[in-house]
């Protein structure tokens, strides 16, 4: 069941999306390519462009003259033909789609060999004992999150920043189908790119793990953004990062984050500059629980 709101009736996954989601995870490094070069101008990568154009970005014959390899390779890449290129041939792409280091591993990786098709399986997450000793001793919010986003534990205080931290929610649904979450987030749109793209890159080439699949189709029917940002193939390293949010409360919170691996799961930790008005404020919700 889908906690929060359905979204609004535009979000309904279009006729045949199922079956195209399918055909991507079965050639995910074509559909990783034809995303990409769908966001380079023909003008930023240098190209002189002729004529009207029917799709944005760069055509499949200037992505490989480009990089230096014939179009009719290039296109058996992006069909799947071919899933074995070089590690020369990838980065000369990784170059032409200005691709961040992030992103040229993440296209390396999806060259690797894939595991034999299985069904998919749900990873089990366990929070160790020690975490949840750590989580109480903690005098700023933190909370223990899974592979996709799922809150495992938390304590106190991060539950009253956010009654969307308790054990059970997962951050990426309450970011994208929760009403509350939105007003939360000061910067809802960059707070859903960043979320959705290190979504990505932590579940890497999981294609088997039951969880992501189920929540990668929830969300791909509840919301058209997802939808949007899941197409762009974006990723992000799963590194910390500064967020605004309003609380109902205490008001405007300028706070770090930081994320910390901790075995097979991410300690997440929130926190103000010493001396400042969100650290104050931090304070004070302290001081209510």
């Amino acid at each position: 069941m889908i906690r929060g709101v359905a979204g609004p009736p535009h979000a309904v996954a279009p006729r045949g999306y199922r079956s195209r989601v399918a055909d991507d995870e079965s050639n995910r490094l074509g559909t990783y390519l034809r995303a990409r070069r769908g966001l380079v101008s023909p003008e930023r990568a240098g190209v002189v462009a002729h004529g009207r154009r029917r799709v944005p970005g760069l055509r499949r014959e200037e992505v490989a003259m480009l990089a230096g390899i014939s179009a009719d390779y290039y296109l058996r890449l992006e069909r799947g033909r071919d899933r074995n290129p070089s590690p020369q041939v990838l980065d000369a792409l990784a170059r032409v789609l200005e691709l961040s280091h992030v992103e040229r591993d993440y296209l390396h990786g999806l060259a690797q060999p894939e595991p034999r098709a299985r069904r998919p399986r749900r990873r089990v997450e366990r929070v160790p004992e020690r975490l949840h000793h750590l989580l109480r001793a903690l005098d700023v919010p933190a909370f223990v999150e899974g592979r996709a986003f799922d809150v495992l534990a938390s304590n106190d205080l991060a539950r009253a920043l956010s009654p969307r931290l308790r054990p059970g929610e997962n951050r990426l649904r309450s970011l994208l189908l929760d009403p509350e979450e939105r007003e939360f987030q000061v910067d809802w749109e960059a707070a859903t790119a960043g979320f959705v793209a290190a979504f990505r890159s932590s579940v890497g080439q999981a294609v088997d793990d039951a969880r992501v699949v189920e929540l990668v189709g929830e969300l791909s029917l509840a919301s058209g953004h997802f939808r949007e940002l899941w197409a762009r193939h974006d990723v992000r390293p799963l590194s910390g990062g500064t967020t605004t949010v309003r609380h109902p409360v205490v008001g405007e919170l300028e706070l770090h984050r930081d994320k910390l691996p901790v075995d097979d799961v991410v300690l997440v930790v929130y926190y103000a500059d010493t001396g400042s008005a969100s650290a104050e404020r931090l304070g004070l919700l302290a001081s209510l629980v």
